[in-house]
């Protein structure tokens, strides 16, 4: 397995925390797993949720980086891409 990539996120809000994430893996592999670590409770709501709408793999919580909550994401080959100024909404308008 390849090495995990740490993305930390603060207490920036779910939106530029997406913002972040998506920029991220559009830069990795396929099958690279990233811990986004954030103290945003609705981060364990919308990370799976934004997972299932890209086709990325929510991995659940990893252990804390720092006792900041971890939430671990696998990269997809192909995600489905998602508006630009809104990482929560599929690209062309798409629920």
């Amino acid at each position: 397995m390849s090495d995990v990539v740490v993305i930390e996120g603060g207490d920036l809000g779910c939106a530029r925390l997406l913002v972040l994430l998506r920029a991220r893996v559009a830069e990795l592999a396929e099958g690279t797993v990233v811990h986004l670590s954030t103290s945003d409770p609705i981060a364990p709501i919308d990370l799976p949720v934004w997972c299932r709408m890209t086709g990325h793999e929510y991995l659940g919580t990893v252990e804390p980086i720092a006792a900041t909550p971890t939430y671990a994401v696998r990269v997809t080959a192909a995600p489905t891409a998602t508006d630009p100024a809104n990482p929560w909404r599929r690209a062309g308008g798409a629920a």
